[in-house]
């Protein structure tokens, strides 16, 4: 599946994730940048996307990103039917609570991790 995601971008300070760290046991995911750029945590690697690049991140590999820039950032998210059943579920959550949070991660055979 393959959908089209912004963020607008925010204030100079620390990172404001995009998604918490966090792996997919049997999915892999990968992003494409359109416009702006991207900061992507794969393992214990850094990697920084701008337009016309992507980043590739193999099932099992602990990943987080975020907008690293105050500008706005557009990407193609590429994903797994599971996975993005995932992201749909957090997004419809009423209060996205740890325990709630995990608990979605589990069902997608997904593991949410300490930042």
């Amino acid at each position: 599946m393959i959908a089209e995601w912004p963020d607008p971008g925010g204030p100079p300070g620390p990172p404001r994730l995009i998604a918490p760290p966090h792996l997919h046991r049997t999915d892999d995911e990968a992003w494409y940048v359109l416009e702006g750029a991207q900061r992507v945590q794969v393992g214990k690697e850094e990697v920084e996307a701008h337009a016309g690049s992507a980043v590739f991140v193999p099932r099992g590999t602990p990943h987080s990103y975020w907008n690293p820039r105050p500008g706005p950032v557009r990407y193609l998210l590429v994903v797994t039917a599971n996975i993005y059943r995932l992201i749909q579920e957090i997004h419809g959550m009423n209060e996205r609570t740890p325990a709630a949070l995990r608990a979605g991660f589990t069902r997608y055979d997904s593991g949410l991790l300490e930042a």
